[in-house]
C-alpha cells in the first residue's frame, strides 16, 4: 500500500504543482507585454487562461499533501523532522499561492477590464511567484534527501 500511495503522491505533485509553477511563472512576463501595449487582446487572453490554469490546478494541489499524509503515515515517518520542515513548507507555498499569487493575478485582470486603470505589478509577481518556486523546490529536495530518515523507502 505505501507504494500505491508513494505513486499517488508523486503524481499528484507532478500533474498538479508542474503547472501551477509554469503558468504562475509565466504570468508576470505576458503582464509586461500586455503594460507594453495597452491594446494587445491577445495578451490579456493569455493572462486570463494562466489565471485559470494556476486557479484549477491549485484546487487539485490538494491531492498532493493528503497523498503526502497518507504515504507519511504508511512510512511510520510522521513525526520525523525533515518531513515536519516539508509540511511547513508546503503550507507556505499555499499560502503565497492562495493569499498573495492568485489575488495579485485576479487584481489584474479585473483591472485589465477598465480602461485607464493600472494592470499591476509584474515585479512584485515575478517574486512572489519565485518565493513559491523556491519553497516548492525545497520541499522536492527534503522529500528526495530526508535527512536523518532511517526508512530505507
Amino acid at each position: 500500500m505505501t507504494k500505491l500511495f508513494l505513486i499517488l503522491h508523486v503524481l499528484a505533485a507532478v500533474v498538479a504543482i508542474g503547472p501551477v509553477t509554469v503558468a504562475a511563472s509565466m504570468f508576470p512576463p505576458t503582464l509586461r507585454r500586455a503594460h507594453g501595449d495597452p491594446d494587445d487582446r491577445e495578451a490579456i487572453s493569455t493572462l486570463r487562461v494562466l489565471h485559470r490554469i494556476c486557479r484549477v490546478y491549485a484546487a487539485v494541489g490538494l491531492a498532493v499533501p493528503l497523498s503526502g499524509f497518507a504515504t507519511a503515515s504508511s512510512l511510520g515517518v510522521l513525526g520525523s523532522a525533515w518531513l515536519i520542515v516539508s509540511i511547513v513548507l508546503t503550507a507556505a507555498a499555499a499560502a503565497v499561492l492562495a493569499l498573495l499569487i492568485l489575488p495579485a493575478q485576479e487584481g489584474v485582470l479585473t483591472a485589465a477590464g477598465t480602461p485607464g486603470a493600472a494592470t499591476g505589478a509584474p515585479g512584485r509577481l515575478a517574486m512572489l511567484t519565485g518565493i513559491f518556486n523556491l519553497l516548492w523546490a525545497t520541499v522536492t529536495i527534503l522529500m528526495i534527501i530526508r535527512p536523518g530518515s532511517t526508512t530505507g523507502a
